[in-house]
């Protein structure tokens, strides 16, 4: 604020304490407040400001208890303006008390967190993101439409008669058509978005049911997720199976931050410990974002929710 702009008084309380430039303004915000004469405003403030208007007196000070007020009352406020308890059962979209979301804190669903990220994700966060969106991004400039697209389909080369009006062909060494590549950008990054575990149990182990809890225990303390029971979807009677009826195998579907630790485990401390492990194949996915590979028997006893139950 320039010199010009802070009142005479001040000026006067400068010169006589020799206050620095910076003392100077801020003595100007605090004293603001207190001036009333039009003559003591700086040039900067509205003739029609709220600095003009009078201050209440001492008797409106005085007598203002908002307390006092509220239990003077002959009929209490309702509770509900106040408090707000969402309704246990769900009634209709209809009905005029609906729950809140399970994200507000006020729902009955509301479950508090993340508080902390898994440090595998934070590592795809931080590192991986970054890095994937440098190799795999394609800049189009803006109003410009990407070129075509190469032919999926292979034709013929018309070496013989028989190839005329022939339909095209699958791509080689697929019977599907992989999906199209859509281009990447900062919204669709390649990320996790599920893991399914399953153990698949033997045609002579699921007669007895016992086979089918322990293998449901186990991927249950691996994983943190409860296992859900998969049956057979054909009848074969050479195998004794009927369809819907059968247990063939059991399965747990990961998700977030279970997802995350699961993955975690197996590369950091299941997989250096196999020994002579080659690793995961690269061609043993489907092109398309899918990776399976599977680990031997002897490898489960490695994670440590199951290793702490062996005698050593």
């Amino acid at each position: 604020m320039a010199a010009c702009n802070v009142p005479s008084r001040l000026l006067s309380l400068r010169q006589k304490q020799k206050f620095t430039c910076l003392r100077c303004q801020w003595s100007t915000r605090r004293r603001a407040s207190t001036f009333t004469n039009e003559t003591d405003l700086s040039e900067d403030v509205v003739p029609d400001s709220s600095l003009l208007a009078p201050q209440p007196s001492e008797e409106i000070i005085t007598s203002w208890d908002p307390v006092r007020r509220s239990r003077s009352r002959r009929k209490q406020l309702p509770p509900s303006r106040y408090k707000f308890r969402p309704p246990r059962y769900y009634r209709g979209p209809l009905h005029p008390h609906q729950p809140p979301p399970p994200s507000s804190p006020n729902s009955r669903l509301f479950i508090p967190g993340p508080f902390s990220l898994p440090r595998l994700q934070q590592t795809y966060t931080s590192t991986l993101a970054p890095d994937l969106l440098s190799l795999l991004y394609t800049h189009h400039p803006p109003g410009t439409l990407p070129g075509p697209s190469g032919q999926r389909l292979r034709g013929w080369d018309n070496t013989s008669p028989y190839h005329k009006n022939r339909p095209l062909r699958g791509p080689r060494g697929r019977p599907n058509l992989p999906l199209m590549k859509r281009p990447i950008t900062f919204r669709n990054i390649p990320r996790l978005e599920k893991i399914i575990v399953h153990h698949v149990i033997r045609s002579g182990e699921n007669r007895d049911s016992s086979y089918l809890h322990v293998a449901g225990m186990i991927l249950q303390a691996v994983t943190n997720v409860r296992a859900t029971v998969c049956k057979a979807r054909h009848s074969i009677a050479n195998f004794s199976m009927s369809k819907d009826k059968t247990a063939m195998a059991v399965k747990a579907e990961l998700k977030g931050e279970d997802m995350y630790c699961f993955l975690s485990k197996v590369v950091d401390v299941v997989m250096p410990r196999i020994k002579e492990y080659k690793g995961v194949s690269g061609g043993s996915g489907d092109g398309s974002g899918n990776l399976a590979f599977g680990l031997q028997p002897s490898a489960v006893g490695m994670f440590p929710e199951v290793e702490v139950n062996y005698d050593m």
